[in-house]
């Protein structure tokens, strides 16, 4: 009977010891600049303005075996919010949009991943201009595994919608003009 137990409890320390080996740590590719967080809102409702944040930084932990267990947890410097038009990004950091003196970081820290076909369904905690609202963002493994330099590489896509009036944003852009959708390319590094 003891040599049961103890046979089990081994075998059950190894599949658990196995089932979290496959979990590995990723740091977002900012140096090769292999990531993106771009965005598009509607303009009087006959065209799309599409920007960018030049400047973040984060990671994110995946298991492709167990969803349950990948983690996100991004950092985006607001001041490097990119238009193509200097007087614009200017008036997007200014107190009417996203208040860069005041809140020059926004956040997103997963609180949960759960699988959905072939996507993943990432919900967390969006911070932008102060506040703090849940945020889903359906996103999909693009690819991994080894690089020329000896590491190995995942990346994701993810795509969501915020609305401007859940983070404090009041200004008027006209009723086309009131979601943002957040157009999310990531390719991670794994932590050695």
């Amino acid at each position: 009977m003891l040599k049961k137990t103890t046979l089990g409890l081994t075998l059950a320390s190894l599949l658990l010891a196995a089932g979290t080996a496959s979990a590995a740590n990723y740091k977002i590719d900012k140096e090769g600049q292999h990531a993106f967080i771009e965005f598009r809102i509607k303009h009087l409702g006959y065209s799309w303005l599409y920007g960018s944040f030049n400047d973040f930084d984060g990671g994110f932990t995946f298991d492709e075996k167990d969803p349950a267990a990948d983690k996100v947890n991004v950092t985006i410097n607001t001041t490097s919010v990119f238009t193509n038009h200097a007087e614009r990004d200017k008036h997007l950091r200014s107190a009417e949009f996203l208040n860069v003196s005041k809140h020059p970081q926004a956040t997103f820290k997963s609180t949960s991943v759960k699988k959905e076909g072939d996507n993943l369904a990432v919900t967390g905690d969006f911070t932008l201009n102060g506040v703090t609202k849940p945020l889903t963002l359906q996103a999909k493994l693009l690819g991994q595994g080894k690089d020329p330099w000896g590491g190995y590489r995942a990346g994701f896509e993810a795509a969501g919608t915020i609305a401007l009036k859940d983070y404090g944003i009041t200004t008027d852009l006209g009723p086309a003009s009131q979601d943002v959708e957040l157009i999310i390319s990531v390719e991670g590094v794994q932590e050695k």
